[in-house]
């Protein structure tokens, strides 16, 4: 069995869906068992969390933004459905989650307040709105399938926007449900609940996370990863012309690329693929035949040489300097136990020799933290 997932430039038109529809038809046809991980569709996280400020805000535009989001989706039903009792027993669907995301942002807008809780609340209809869709065009195209919440099944701590998996939990839920549904699983990406069941974020690269979190519990055959380029390239292709796909690179590769800004892949997705040594194979919706790149353990007969350039382009460097430094026990400690104690993540480190200064590498967010 293989996990697949598809982000949401894969699902951003009508069109789109369709082709991925078509995609999985090719995997139906060669007796491929899988199950499907959708994120929502292109641009809706960023028009739902726009929606939310919006609201918080008292600025009674969001209804048009709002009414937007519903004609998009409406669209997508009209394109996919070509029956009419399809379209309208879909439709319902539609109407009845739109309804729940109008009720919510209603109340932000009532109370002017805004929660991390809610905004998971609120972004969690991406993914509900399209798997709900997709579901539904599959089934009528001639598969068999089932929409699987993953609020169902996906244990998490309360850590809202960038919630915390309980695999202990998770794992043995994902397992139990699979025994008992045997038809092709439809399963909404980013989305978890916390123990008390409410909606919980996984942060971002949520749906491939989503993805690897399934097929590490499944122990998948593979894990696909579908997007918009063929695989992992050498380099950021609008920086150099002539960057190239990679055939193959590790787990340990692959996360340092991705986070030194391959944006292919995020690093906490490939943990529980590397625990249980499942291949992830990134690739491209828009070139289906194009191999794409297998992320997997060490190859001894590779010889592993420079794999690719990665780059961050918005990042702020803080020297820290000064003759009181050399040779003085416990001044890292001091400094990285001062920025831990902020939540301030440190990307890179670098110290001179003479102990005389130490350089490290941090988001500019986190910058304005420190100045604080």
């Amino acid at each position: 069995m293989r996990i697949l997932k598809f982000g949401g430039s894969s699902v951003g038109t009508p069109e789109r869906v369709s082709n991925v529809i078509d995609i999985l038809s090719g995997y139906q046809k060669n007796n491929i068992g899988f199950g499907v991980v959708f994120s929502a569709f292109q641009g809706v996280t960023d028009k739902l969390i726009s929606l939310s400020k919006k609201t918080v805000g008292r600025n009674d535009s969001y209804l048009e933004e709002l009414e937007q989001l519903k004609q998009l989706h409406f669209t997508a039903v009209d394109f996919l459905m070509k029956n009419k009792r399809d379209k309208v027993d879909l439709g319902k669907k539609i109407i009845t989650l739109m309804m729940r995301l109008e009720e919510i942002l209603h109340g932000v807008y009532l109370v002017k307040e805004l929660t991390p809780r809610t905004l998971d609340y609120i972004m969690s209809f991406g993914e509900l709105l399209s798997c709900t869709i997709i579901s539904e065009v599959m089934n009528v195209r001639g598969f068999e399938t089932e929409f699987l919440d993953t609020r169902n099944v996906i244990c998490t701590d309360d850590n809202f926007g960038s919630a915390r998996v309980n695999f202990e939990i998770t794992d043995k839920n994902i397992r139990e449900y699979f025994a008992l549904h045997k038809k092709i699983q439809v399963i909404t990406g980013f989305i978890g609940a916390s123990d008390k069941n409410e909606t919980t974020t996984l942060g971002r690269g949520g749906s491939d996370y989503t993805a690897a979190i399934f097929g590490a519990a499944l122990d998948s055959e593979e894990i696909e990863i579908w997007t918009d380029v063929d695989g992992i390239l050498t380099a950021d292709p609008r920086k150099v012309a002539d960057a190239f796909s990679l055939a193959a690179v590790t787990y340990e590769e692959a996360m340092e690329l991705s986070h030194f800004g391959a944006k292919v892949i995020h690093p906490p997705t490939m943990k529980p693929a590397l625990k249980k040594k499942i291949k992830i194979r990134i690739k491209n919706t828009f070139n289906p035949t194009h191999e794409g790149t297998v992320i997997s353990d060490k190859d001894d007969s590779d010889a592993f040489s420079v794999k690719g350039i990665s780059s961050i382009d918005d990042i702020t460097l803080l020297r820290i300097t000064g003759s009181g430094m050399v040779g003085v026990v416990g001044i890292a400690s001091r400094i990285f136990g001062a920025l831990a104690k902020d939540s301030i993540n440190v990307i890179l480190i670098t110290q001179a020799s003479s102990e005389h200064s130490i350089c490290i590498a941090v988001l500019p967010a986190a910058e304005f933290r420190l100045k604080m």
